[in-house]
């Protein structure tokens, strides 16, 4: 089989439910050797959090924590005991990077600060994934997924298909800051392993995700900083009409920005005498009449299929997407003749289909090399076999709790 991309890299992974992990899953799904680090008889958070393999909970049943683990190795340690912050100095001396997503306050408590690590590896790339980063006022507080979302602007920026006045904020559902982070993670690691090639030392790579989201999506800070106006419900509610609308099994998305795409789209709907009215003769009288508007639309749109909808939609220009669910995407024809999804048997768990890469190689290829660690799983092949530690020593680190 060909070597993949990050085949040799050596990653320790410090790091709990989303960001993290994910940052590290990214890494091991192209071929970096990535040690995952859990606390003693809890394991990572995400352990216990939904959806649960035969909707069962237990530390090995969780799908979420399934799919961000791929191709790690497992083991548990206690970095609070002295001993187990030694074994973990003796990890963080081997690693080319590290990847954590602790409160700044506890790496400091811990005594894993990154001029803590340098010392010991100077070459160390340490990728630090908060919620508002390393330093100033809000550094050392604590932060959900709502918190980051509202802190980085998407509050309002998911409201622009609602018309003025401006709402109140509202959140998407998902743990979209912390995907968002732990990509923005992988990448800064990656990066700062690039200029390592070039300095000859390492680096703290600081990724804050409430910057990542003000930076992410569109362009929310310049509609401030240009016009001193909100994404939603400002220039939105002139580009009518942008709606979903129903189909026969389920909708659409409509976004008919401009009059000439308001217009093949009438030709799509076979011209009806209801769009020759006044009303609608362009897009801010369609604005000002959208509730109107939108009976006409649902009603012609409710005759046909999501599928149908489209592809008429598609051969017109007319920009109409289907709003799939979560089984419309698992069963989508394209993904699976890109071969998206792969199938990952777990002895617990047993086989289930997963999200694969959003990216192909032609060359050093993306692959699921071994499923997730079971919590602890790979405690003697790192602690005996890499660190040379006895079996007994591995055993009287269990029994002190220190693995």
């Amino acid at each position: 089989m060909p070597e993949q991309a990050l085949a040799g890299l050596k990653v320790i992974e410090f790091g709990n439910l989303v960001s993290a992990p994910y940052c590290g899953k990214l890494l091991a799904d192209l071929g970096a050797e990535v040690i995952k680090v859990e606390r003693p008889g809890l394991g990572d958070d995400a352990r216990r959090r939904e959806p649960y393999a035969g909707d069962e909970p237990g530390l090995e049943r969780s799908g979420l924590f399934a799919y961000l683990n791929t191709n790690k190795l497992g083991v548990t340690l206690d970095v609070e005991t002295v001993k187990g912050r030694d074994l973990f100095l003796e990890l963080a001396a081997r690693a080319d990077v590290l990847v954590e997503n602790n409160p700044p306050r506890r790496m400091k408590d811990l005594g894993l600060t990154y001029e803590a690590l340098e010392k010991i590896n100077q070459a160390l790339i340490m990728t630090s994934i908060t919620p508002f980063g390393q330093n100033g006022p809000h550094s050392d507080y604590k932060a959900y997924e709502l918190n980051v979302y509202q802190g980085g602007g998407f509050g309002f920026i998911s409201t622009t298909t609602i018309q003025e006045p401006v709402p109140t904020p509202i959140k998407a559902g998902g743990r979209q800051t912390q995907f968002a982070g732990g990509a923005a993670g992988a990448v800064a690691s990656l990066t700062a392993l690039f200029a390592r090639d070039h300095l000859g030392e390492g680096q703290h790579v600081d990724i804050s995700l409430q910057e990542v989201m003000a930076g992410q999506y569109e362009a929310v800070i310049e509609h401030w900083t240009f016009t001193q106006n909100e994404m939603g419900g400002v220039t939105i509610p002139i580009m009518m009409p942008i709606m979903p609308l129903p189909a026969s099994d389920g909708w659409v998305f409509l976004m008919c920005v401009e009059d000439r795409e308001f217009d093949a789209f009438v030709k799509v709907m076979g011209d009806p005498e209801w769009a020759k009215d006044e009303l609608f003769s362009d897009r801010f009288k369609r604005a000002e009449y959208v509730d109107g508007l939108a009976v006409m639309l649902m009603e012609w749109s409710r005759q046909y299929t999501m599928e149908e909808i489209f592809q008429m939609a598609q051969a017109a220009g007319v920009p109409v997407g289907p709003a799939y669910t979560a089984e419309d995407v698992v069963r989508s024809p394209h993904l699976a003749s890109r071969g998206y999804f792969v199938t990952i048997d777990h002895p617990v768990i047993g086989p289930a289909v997963y999200p694969g890469a959003p990216y192909t190689f032609s060359k050093t290829p993306w692959r699921i090399v071994r499923r997730a660690p079971l919590l602890g799983e790979h405690n003697l092949m790192i602690y005996h076999e890499r660190l040379g530690y006895s079996r007994a020593d591995i055993i009287r680190f269990v029994q002190a709790g220190v693995i």
